[in-house]
């Protein structure tokens, strides 16, 4: 997560003010378009009323409503942007192209044809438990793990999302005591999900996993913070 913008007192021309939407519980998913062209998320929380940070948006989802929202992974599962929300009260604020101050709150028409054609194509997911879509995960999100509340932490890359008939996602990450055939690729036989693993706690974009992984003081501390939150 990235600091995106902040406001000053006097207010700033650059700065599109938005109102938070309501959230409600989320209609199943029908498909997935994944975000290419690194369009960003932005929210705000209570502790900086100033500032939006940033998230790279995973892919675009078309609900079965017929929404069309940007999905993340957050905490402990993937969101779409008005069901986000943490421990400081953090809330979905727009979207913004990547390097502009160019923010906008709907979905990008070309991403909304590219989910209604393919919707038209492929139709509804019939009832059942099979997967109906499998996506690779280009924002390099890490799963984490750990059985001590903490006191020790591994983590995992995940390779691909998979979508369900029900509409619900899961994390795929590579099975390490299965023989692996690099590189892993979506739909592979090791591909196993994050959520249905022991120990699963959080999911992490690259930024912080990497911080983790050097044991950075400032990304260890956040994370025990959301431990206490649990």
């Amino acid at each position: 997560m990235t600091s995106a913008h902040r406001q000053h007192p006097g207010g700033n021309s650059n700065v599109v003010p938005f109102s938070p939407r309501r959230k409600a519980a989320q209609p199943p998913i029908l498909r997935l378009s994944p975000e290419y062209d690194g369009i960003e998320l932005l929210y705000a929380n209570d502790s900086h009323p100033d500032t939006l940070f940033s998230l790279k948006i995973l892919a675009w989802a078309r609900l079965a409503n017929g929404d069309t929202v940007a999905m993340v992974p957050w905490l402990k599962s993937p969101v779409t942007a008005m069901a986000l929300a943490d421990p400081l009260n953090g809330r979905w604020e727009g979207y913004r192209l990547p390097g502009s101050d160019y923010l906008f709150v709907d979905a990008p028409e070309h991403k909304v044809q590219e989910l209604d054609a393919a919707v038209r194509f492929f139709g509804k997911p019939q009832p059942g438990q099979h997967s109906v879509q499998e996506i690779p995960d280009t924002i390099g999100t890490h799963a984490v793990f750990s059985a001590d509340e903490f006191h020790t932490i591994s983590l995992m890359e995940v390779v691909s999302w998979r979508l369900h008939a029900d509409g619900t996602l899961s994390a795929m990450v590579a099975e390490e005591n299965d023989p692996v055939q690099t590189p892993v690729l979506p739909g592979a036989q090791c591909l196993t999900s994050a959520q249905e693993k022991d120990h699963f706690r959080y999911f992490f974009q690259h930024g912080i996993a990497n911080k983790l992984k050097e044991r950075d003081p400032e990304a260890l501390a956040a994370v025990a913070m959301l431990a206490t939150e649990r």
